[in-house]
């Protein structure tokens, strides 16, 4: 391979630590709050997940891009990270089906990406300071400009994002003919949950983030869905009025991740930001009902209050994270209501948790019998 050099970029975070590295191709600067996925297969699904959407991801495993892209591995419409951080960036791969290389694709989104990092350095110095804002830049000698620029981002708490990554019109996924349809709010939704629910026989109408209830009633669904997304959930008013309403009216309704942080805003807790959240696909999460473990894929940076839950009438946790103990999934004690924190359709275990979308249909039926 023909050698190549390559422009001096570095990583600076808002506490004004610097790291330095190598850029990828793409030269400009990208800003956002920097996080960490431990999961060591799986980088392109992580990179197009609506969740992470206004983050700067660093990846804690070594290699990235040595399997390359392929065009249907994507959970949604394009790259939704800010920027990429990572140790040692395949510029060549090896794949049978894949469709091309990292490199062309982070070209084409125009993200900017820096390689030749610390990451170990740098997970470490999260984990142990907390997420917070990061700039990636290759304009190195300017750094007094860059802290100017890093220093007018918003923090992500109480910043509200669905608005950006929500489709902007209702669409459908499925067969139109079933008997079972879903009404699903779409505040970052990821594309292997809608076809793990199509999968099931659902016929799901997505509908945008701002969405009335009388919108979704519209369809004439069998039972409701809140997705996952990016943000903090508590200024999603909107996706909580609506939760409220399904609620009221005893409809089924299932949530993940964001949509079970809005689901427990609907029922009076609180959530909170996390020291550095939870990304990765090796989770460990119980579920209380079964005694069983599962292994799960996780991305929040909240959480919702457990002594609430537990002091909360109507709401049973159901799972808890076995590493921190925070709650990990709740339901309604006389409601066809439950959600969890963490992502089953992602399946790294690679089926332990594929049984919610399981029992989500089957409450839907056996709520449309009576």
């Amino acid at each position: 391979m023909k050698y190549q050099t390559r422009k001096k970029a570095l990583v600076l975070l808002a506490d004004g630590t610097i790291f330095y590295g190598k850029s990828v191709g793409i030269e400009g600067t990208s800003t956002g709050e920097i996080c960490f996925n431990t999961g060591m297969t799986g980088y392109q699904e992580i990179f197009t997940d609506p969740s992470y959407f206004g983050q700067i991801m660093v990846t804690a495993n070594a290699h990235i891009g040595n399997y390359g892209v392929n065009d249907n591995e994507v959970e949604s419409d394009g790259i939704k990270i800010s920027g990429l951080i990572c140790r040692n960036f395949s510029f060549t791969h090896s794949r049978v089906d894949s469709d091309g290389n990292l490199k062309d694709w982070f070209e084409k989104h125009n993200i900017v990406a820096i390689s030749d990092v610390d990451t170990r350095a740098l997970v470490a110095y999260i984990r142990n300071n907390g997420s917070m804002n990061a700039i990636i830049s290759t304009d190195i000698d300017n750094i007094e400009e860059l802290k100017k620029q890093l220093s007018n981002v918003p923090s992500m708490e109480g910043l509200e994002l669905a608005s950006s990554v929500s489709t902007k019109e209702p669409y459908f996924i499925g067969d139109e003919n079933s008997l079972i349809k879903i009404a699903a709010l779409d505040i970052g939704i990821k594309k292997n949950i809608l076809r793990n629910l199509a999968k099931r026989g659902a016929y799901v109408k997505v509908f945008p983030y701002n969405s009335k209830f009388t919108d979704l009633e519209s369809f004439k669904p069998n039972g409701y869905f809140i997705s996952n997304g990016p943000g903090d959930p508590e200024p999603l008013t909107g996706a909580q009025e609506l939760a409220k309403e399904i609620i009221k009216r005893d409809l089924p309704l299932f949530g993940i991740c964001l949509g079970h942080q809005v689901i427990a805003l609907a029922n009076g807790i609180s959530t909170y930001k996390m020291h550095n959240g939870h990304r990765g696909i090796n989770h460990p999460v119980k579920n209380l009902l079964t005694g069983k473990g599962e292994i799960t894929s996780q991305n929040h940076g909240f959480a919702i209050n457990k002594e609430e839950t537990e002091k909360h009438d109507n709401v049973e946790i159901t799972h808890v994270h076995l590493n921190d103990h925070t709650v990990a999934g709740i339901k309604l004690k006389n409601k066809p209501v439950f959600s969890v924190q963490y992502h089953p359709e992602a399946s790294p275990g690679p089926h332990d948790s594929e049984y919610l979308f399981d029992q989500f249909i089957e409450m839907v039926k056996n709520h449309s019998k009576n």
